[in-house]
């Protein structure tokens, strides 16, 4: 006679285990999925045991945000390479931020991060501005904005590469514009109609290439 199996143990509940259980929510099932609730029943417990680890759905959210930034490397600044190296750092956070479906908008709502992959960034990015021969106060500034950048790029590009946007919609949306646009007197907007086979989804990468070539050109004359 065989004996009944026994059932597999539970792993222990971690905040580790918490946050990558939202995680794989957040692929699956998408933003509206990841509370405290859902992820108390994939996690076949209850919500009060939730709180011992993460204090509530916001806190969650950053620790999800956090736990992808582990994922982009820092480089140790060089002088002679702080352009690139800045560059090299957006690029990594924005792959970070599109890498899991959902997570550049957790992001976007998040204005200052705090967890400690994020902090790790931070400074990163700092250390290597402050390399390229900036003080405190541009660095502290230029950082702001290229990450403010890198989170808006990864957002829409999110959008794009996970199916959130609806192509068939836009691709309408885009007919309407143009229809509107020559609605009115010939001459009107023709930097704008010109400007289609340049503003869409193929075309992201290099416009984000442009936009933080450009920012960073400009930084270089900034130099103390």
């Amino acid at each position: 006679m065989s004996r009944p199996r026994r059932r597999a143990e539970k792993p222990v509940l971690s905040q580790e285990l918490v946050v990558k259980t939202a995680l794989d929510l957040l692929a699956a099932e998408g933003l509206e999925a990841v509370s405290m609730r859902r992820v108390a029943q994939a996690l076949e417990t209850g919500p009060a045991s939730l709180y011992a680890h993460v204090a509530n759905k916001e806190e969650l959210h950053e620790l999800m945000v956090d736990h992808v930034l582990d994922f982009s490397p820092v480089p140790e600044p060089d002088p002679d390479r702080w352009v690139e190296q800045a560059k090299e750092l957006l690029r990594g956070n924005v792959r970070a931020l599109t890498a899991v479906p959902g997570i550049a908008k957790i992001a976007w709502g998040i204005p200052v991060p705090v967890g400690a992959n994020a902090l790790n960034q931070a400074e990163g990015m700092l250390a290597v501005l402050r390399a390229g021969g900036l003080d405190q106060k541009r660095a502290l500034f230029a950082a702001d904005a290229l990450w403010l950048y890198a989170k808006a790029f990864a957002y829409e590009g999110a959008g794009w590469q996970h199916g959130d946007i609806d192509l068939a919609e836009q691709e309408k949306r885009g007919k309407q514009m143009v229809e509107y646009m020559t609605s009115f007197p010939p001459g009107t907007f023709p930097n704008l109609l010109a400007s289609g086979e340049f503003f869409n989804e193929e075309t992201a990468q290099e416009r984000f290439e442009f936009a933080i070539d450009l920012f960073l050109t400009g930084l270089a004359q900034l130099k103390t």
